[in-house]
């Protein structure tokens, strides 16, 4: 089998190839450090190689060979996003304090992938802290889009999504506190999800679980179909005796929903940005695929979708960027790193900021009602393609399909619905809480619909 062949394999498959013994753990492994070598100088996605890959990958391939097998990625080659810690392993978060900080225990998904048989390779990149929509920072720089290498992948998860769109990882686990996981899928064309607040453990994670941001933060899996995704969530869920917003809540079974269970709402346009016209034209396409296949499709903006997008930015800079302030200081970074608008944020008073946190609730109570009616609903991720690394994105409200969903806590896929243009187009699908596997479902008829993961030119 060619390099090739391998790096464009999921996940499931890697897992399976090792396992019915078609590939060797070292021969995949080499395979992707050869992927790596060939697109990084262009993408500078993957900033830390392990230099241990391939002994593990060896041990791997041994234990098979005594019928020892570790778990459902025994042997498969992964890769992490620099604000997860990895034991024995550089990790960053973008911060130039951090810049030679090596952990001495995992968080909780890295240890969790370990003990599934996972081999973490490298680590991705991330703008300082994860505080960015581009991928940047004063450590690594700048990560390019493998569609088109003059615009962003977007961020924070930006090194992640661009190296498994390029096929150097079959998986990578993202964060995503504004659309951190989804933006990113959406601009390489991979799939991603956020999952429920309180479903994976933040423990290890840079930022941590503590506070608003905290709170609003989820770690998920990106790959390159939504089945690996079900695997990899599968992996990473559930308590960790750390993080204290997780619940023990079972993660349910996908293939036990059919689309005639699944009652769906679609919308092509929240409000605030419309989106391009391929992109409204996705998303209706990913509406007939699900209505084709047996569900119950209407079409409908849910309420208070606009108002908790809207609420997500203020509320989070409300105390002028001192929680951010204090990671940077804590980290040694020098000044505040490249967040040179730290000073133009003052914090807003404590009354004012009480009386968002209301704002919050009732609005959530508001879409708590509407979804009583309805399982699934379908959206743009993001209105426009990628934007170039000269654009100021956060002029275009390209985040403000995802941010509602930060705020409301439900899990989202975007899952790639083509490419128009040249550029990805990525599909939404946000179920209720606890709810993955009608998310998942419903993804799922939309990547057998509209195509899937597609290889990037580069």
């Amino acid at each position: 089998m060619s390099h090739m062949q391998i790096h464009q394999l999921t996940l499931i498959e890697l897992a399976g190839a090792i396992q019915r013994r078609e590939l060797s753990s070292r021969e995949i492994v080499d395979a992707l450090l050869r992927r790596i070598g060939e697109v990084n100088p262009r993408l500078n996605a993957v900033v830390t190689l392990a230099d241990d890959a391939l002994d593990r990958a060896r041990a791997a391939d041994a234990e098979l060979d005594h019928g020892t097998v570790r778990g459902p990625l025994h042997g498969v080659p992964i890769t992490l996003k620099d604000s997860i810690d990895t034991a024995g392993l550089r990790t960053t978060a973008g911060t130039a304090g951090w810049r030679d900080r090596v952990p001495e225990r995992d968080a909780t998904v890295a240890a969790r992938l370990k003990a599934a048989g996972a081999i973490v390779i490298g680590k991705t990149n991330t703008p300082e802290f994860t505080w960015s929509d581009r991928t940047d920072n004063d450590v690594f720089g700048r990560t390019n889009n493998p569609w088109d290498l003059e615009r962003s992948p977007g961020g924070s998860s930006g090194g992640s999504a661009a190296i498994v769109a390029a096929g150097g990882s079959p998986l990578d686990i993202g964060s995503d506190t504004a659309d951190s996981i989804r933006i990113p899928s959406h601009y390489c064309g991979v799939a991603g999800i956020k999952p429920t607040q309180g479903r994976v453990s933040r423990f290890g994670h840079n930022p941590a679980f503590h506070g608003i941001v905290g709170s609003w933060t989820q770690l998920g899996p990106i790959a390159r179909s939504v089945d690996d995704l079900v695997l990899a969530l599968s992996i990473i869920a559930g308590p960790d005796g750390e993080d204290p917003h997780l619940q023990p809540m079972e993660l349910r079974d996908p293939t036990n929903v059919t689309s005639r269970d699944l009652r769906v709402v679609f919308f092509t346009d929240n409000g605030i940005r419309i989106p391009t016209p391929a992109t409204i034209e996705t998303v209706r396409s990913a509406a007939r695929a699900l209505a084709d296949d047996g569900a119950a499709v209407a079409e409908r903006l849910p309420p208070g979708i606009v108002e908790l997008a809207q609420l997500w930015w203020p509320i989070i800079l409300a105390d002028g960027h001192a929680w951010l302030r204090r990671l940077i200081t804590a980290a040694g970074t020098p000044g505040t790193g490249w967040y040179t608008w730290l000073d133009d944020e003052p914090p807003v008073p404590s009354a004012e900021l009480t009386a968002m946190l209301e704002r919050v609730d009732v609005t959530r109570a508001a879409l708590t009602r509407f979804m009583r009616d309805v399982d699934v609903t379908v959206s743009p991720a993001g209105p426009l393609p990628p934007f170039r690394h000269d654009e100021a994105h956060t002029e275009n409200n390209a985040d403000s399909y995802c941010e509602a969903h930060n705020v409301s806590g439900y899990p989202s896929v975007v899952v790639p619905g083509g490419v128009a243009d040249g550029f990805p187009i990525g599909v939404q699908v946000v179920a209720r809480p606890w709810r993955e596997d009608q998310a998942f479902a419903a993804a799922k008829v939309i990547e057998h619909a509209l195509g899937g993961w597609q290889p990037p030119p580069i």
